[in-house]
């Protein structure tokens, strides 16, 4: 706030909320709340197995049901059924010859009523012959396994009789001469659960036919991409497919990528009106999820407690068809040696396919999975050589301009002081009580390896703005920002500056909202449109006043000539004359892909975290109570200090959902047991810290806009870490398998008590 009381909406504060008050008060409107002219309501019709082989479809007891329209099956679609996906071609419009997951669609019914559509979906006779899934990694690796696809859609792929769909291979140096130089060599095997989004808003899609073309509401992080896959999927070309892409009610990472909307859109065009499929929470948890992975590393630390080396395998359970889940594991295992300096690092990662839900990307991407198996190991090794956890972080965390990898970005960060923040928060060595203990943790996620961002900003004829960026807000608070960004370049308060979005019509290009990557390239895309606004009003003001434009600036607002200072408005108003009009700005930010690099691009920054925590474990039952957590980020440039808080913070809190309570349970038919809110449990109020403490370290080192960071998945990262650190320090237990239940820890309590006793008797 200024001396004269004015709020500022500029970078470096935290104004209200553009789009907040829609938010709180309900106004907004998500996709399940469009209601066009004509809506036919959407049911899916699946099989209560993991997976089976179609024998027949009768449909004709739901055609039945007044009010259907029709019935959708795969012999309804154009033949063979088309198939999509981000990374691979390998997912139907739905089930053909073989339902492969729980929940997977084997035919689809659309209605006048939500109601009707209902008892038509339940009166879809199906006829089917259950067969035996592959559910787990072991079973999917499993000598003479079933093999989850058909070979003849992975043509050309050696790995097409496996269960494998990629392998990744990381590394550099020579782990086994390093290995002969370490004082201390520790193994050992980590899991991670699967886990769902849980985002508020369920996962929600119309569409509409639109003239010769089609237009489609979808809940989706990334619209021009779900605009390239609905024309390849309907023979369409992009001109002819719309997508409106409402504000979601959050993503996560699981509305990055199309899922039913190719199925929504063929019933739209079968029946000539809109078709509206609104998915349950139980439908979602079958429609999305994150990989779950099993974890083998090694780490050599020498007597000095230099890391000599780190040797990883990461097998990732992708489920039936690839979505995004590859690129997942690739990049998510890729920085899996850590945010230190290691001289020869070893890393194999799998892309396993199973009967299960499909994974797709969730925050953090991959790396909460494996940063949970080698911090944790890590931890291992410090203690056998004696080392304290902390202490062995500082000693290898790279500095500024350190090689992290040979063939990617260095070090773009002092991450020691994130480090050293942490420590002093956490009060690091002071004493603790009974039963209390304290970890901590250090995380490192690769930014965008690739992204390209357009903006448009207008400058109206009254001095207000319109910002136009196809970025999606789903909560990140993207708006709000970009908003700020154009009050500090153009001097007009977030009042009168309008943010549009969600419109492949109207907005121009943007790659994908993911990888914390809004701020960062569409923030810079914003900003230079913002000066290309500003490049046009020098260029008017040269000419209102007979001045060269090489001696004019135009900064916040202010137009500075040789001898005096205007307001943007006594520029714009003579400039635009009695037609008035606007003044039109571009932006784009692009950075282009690198063809030799192992994840296709070296990594625009750094997202780091360290994590710490304390506490306390009552060792009659198990539960763990987090006493305090600790998170500090390395951001380059806080733009909207409160929102970055916001955004850490939720990561952290989401963070404590995988590491202590969160996992899909599985019954021997492969089918989830624990679908909903009730079954399936997720933190709330009663399981936050009893003390949460947020800061961040700025050194305008990024990238972005005014030296900012992306960041948002760095808080979630090492979370499992350092609470799995924090209960070891106060029980002595051995834990490698999440989640941190209360069954889990009291499991692992009675073994440190049979191992001890084991010790005495010896």
């Amino acid at each position: 706030m200024s001396a004269d009381g004015v709020v500022s909406t500029r970078v470096g504060t935290s104004p209200n909320r553009v789009g907040g008050i829609g938010r709180v008060t309900g106004a907004q409107q998500y996709v399940a709340d469009i209601r066009l002219p004509d809506l036919l309501e959407v049911k899916l019709v699946t099989l209560p197995v993991a997976r089976a082989r179609i024998l027949s479809i009768d449909a004709s007891a739901a055609l039945a049901v007044p009010g259907v329209h029709t019935v959708l099956t795969a012999t309804d679609l154009p033949q063979p059924v088309p198939r999509f996906g981000p990374q691979f071609v390998d997912r139907p419009v739905m089930a053909t010859g073989e339902a492969k997951y729980h929940g997977e669609p084997v035919a689809a019914v659309a209605a006048d009523t939500k109601d009707a559509a209902e008892e038509a979906a339940r009166l879809v006779a199906v006829a089917y012959e259950e067969l035996a899934p592959v559910v787990t990694i072991d079973d999917a690796l499993a000598p003479g396994a079933d093999l989850v696809q058909d070979p003849s859609i992975r043509p050309n792929d050696p790995l097409s009789g496996t269960n494998v769909l990629r392998e990744h291979r990381f590394g550099w140096g020579d782990v086994d001469a390093e290995a002969a130089t370490a004082a201390v060599v520790v193994e050992g095997d980590y899991t991670f659960p699967m886990v769902t989004h849980f985002a508020i808003e369920p996962h929600a899609y119309i569409a509409a036919p639109d003239g010769d073309g089609i237009a489609v509401w979808s809940t989706i992080q990334h619209p021009n991409w779900l605009q390239r896959i609905l024309a390849g999927v309907l023979g369409l070309p992009l001109a002819k497919v719309r997508v409106h892409a409402p504000d979601p009610g959050g993503g996560f990472g699981g509305k990055q990528h199309a899922k039913f909307e190719p199925l929504v859109a063929f019933m739209a065009l079968r029946t000539g009106r809109p078709c509206r499929l609104v998915l349950s929470l139980e439908q979602t948890f079958q429609a999305v999820r994150r990989t779950t992975t099993q974890v083998h590393v090694r780490h050599g630390l020498r007597a000095d407690g230099t890391i000599a080396f780190v040797d990883v395998r990461a097998d990732y359970n992708i489920g039936a068809y690839a979505d995004i889940a590859d690129r997942v594991v690739a990049k998510g295992s890729y920085p899996a040696a850590g945010p230190y300096r290691v001289p020869a690092v070893r890393i194999l990662s799998r892309s396993i396919l199973t009967h299960t839900t499909p994974a797709t990307a969730f925050r953090g991407f991959g790396n909460p999975q494996v940063n949970w198996a080698v911090e944790s190991n890590l931890d291992e090794a410090a203690t056998a050589l004696g080392i304290d956890h902390l202490e062995v972080r500082l000693r290898n965390v790279a500095r500024t301009g350190d090689t992290l990898n040979p063939v990617d970005t260095r070090c773009d960060g002092e991450w020691d002081q994130s480090v050293r923040k942490a420590a002093e928060l956490i009060g690091w060595g002071s004493p603790l009580p009974a039963g209390h203990g304290r970890g901590v943790a250090l995380g490192i996620k690769s930014g965008p390896t690739t992204g390209l961002s357009y903006a448009t900003v207008r400058l109206l004829s009254d001095g207000s703005v319109i910002v136009l960026a196809g970025t999606s807000d789903m909560g990140q608070g993207a708006r709000t920002v970009f908003a700020q960004i154009a009050s500090t370049e153009l001097g007009v308060p977030l009042e009168r500056i309008a943010v549009v979005m969600g419109d492949t019509s109207i907005v121009p290009y943007d790659q994908q909202t993911s990888a914390s990557r809004s701020t960062v390239l569409m923030g810079n895309a914003v900003l230079s449109a913002c000066r290309d606004v500003q490049a046009k009003l020098r260029t008017m003001a040269a000419k209102l006043h007979g001045l060269d434009e090489a001696g004019i600036s135009v900064e916040g607002g202010v137009v500075r000539l040789l001898d005096r200072e205007l307001g943007v408005m006594d520029v714009l108003r003579p400039g635009l004359g009695r037609m008035g009009g606007e003044v039109i700005g571009n932006g784009m930010a692009r950075k282009d892909a690198e063809p030799d690099h192992p994840l296709s691009g070296s990594a625009a920054f750094f997202e780091f975290n360290c994590t710490a925590i304390e506490a306390a474990v009552d060792e009659e039952t198990g539960d763990v109570t987090i006493v305090k957590h600790v998170t500090v980020s390395d951001v380059g440039k806080a733009l909207n200090p409160l929102q970055v808080r916001m955004q850490d913070e939720g990561a952290a809190i989401q963070g404590l959902g995988h590491t202590l309570m969160e996992h899909y349970i599985y019954d021997d038919a492969g089918r989830i047991r624990n679908l909903g809110a009730i079954d399936y449990r997720i933190p709330t109020s009663m399981d936050l810290p009893l003390h949460m403490e947020s800061a961040v370290v700025e050194n305008g080192d990024g990238p972005g806009p005014y030296g900012a960071k992306g960041m948002s998945e760095g808080a979630l990262l090492c979370v499992a870490s350092a609470v799995g650190a924090a209960v070891r320090d106060a029980t002595g237990a051995e834990l490698h398998d999440l989640p941190l239940t209360p069954e889990v820890v009291w499991r692992a309590l009675r073994e440190r008590d049979r191992r001890r006793a084991q010790e005495v008797a010896r």
